[in-house]
């Protein structure tokens, strides 16, 4: 069985929340960050860098949530079969984690980036539910996460972005999103 390795407050929660959402079984693994189980030899041999997410599956071990995200997608999801439909995914899973997250958890560079981040994406929901058309994949898993935890954990006001806002209630009244993150 997969397990899931995370912590209290990590993005172990996005990969919990995708495993959920493809019905994949796994075991969670909780490692207390506060007292360090995180730097314990046992550990740093699964993940020398010491950080969650990591999921080992038998002998194969990966950690970076998108690494992660787009190697369940490519196993148990409905990758598209064309290396550039592929590509268009990774490109919002790496968007997720690169620009979008920095762009507005990092409040030095937030009032510049939030109005280039969200008025684009606010455009691609007026048009269509998910980000990639009528279908949900595992890119909004990526970006649906980011931005749902705005609301969650910046109290920014989102009003001018009425279709983020949709897309974000979307995202967040999901079974698989209540069952993890929307329970904490």
């Amino acid at each position: 069985m997969l397990k899931l390795y995370g912590g209290a407050r990590s993005r172990a929660s996005i990969v919990q929340w995708y495993l959920e959402e493809l019905d994949v079984p796994y075991e969670y693994i909780l490692l207390d960050m506060a007292a360090g189980e995180h730097r314990q030899p046992e550990f740093l041999a699964i993940n020398p860098i010491g950080k969650v997410p990591v999921i080992v599956e038998g002998d194969f071990k990966l950690w970076e949530s998108g690494a992660i995200l787009l190697y369940l997608a490519e196993k148990y999801g409905k990758m598209p079969a064309s290396l550039e439909e592929k590509s268009i995914i990774a490109q919002w899973v790496l968007f997720a984690n690169a620009t979008l997250g920095p762009g507005i958890f990092i409040e030095a560079s937030r009032e510049r980036e939030m109005p280039k981040l969200m008025t684009p994406l606010d455009r691609i929901f007026e048009n269509q539910p998910f980000l990639l058309g009528q279908e949900f994949t595992v890119a909004d898993v990526a970006v649906g996460f980011i931005l749902a935890y705005i609301p969650i954990m910046l109290k920014l006001d989102l009003s001018a972005y009425g279709s983020v806002l949709d897309y974000i209630k979307r995202m967040t009244e999901r079974p698989a999103f209540q069952k993890t993150i929307g329970k904490r």
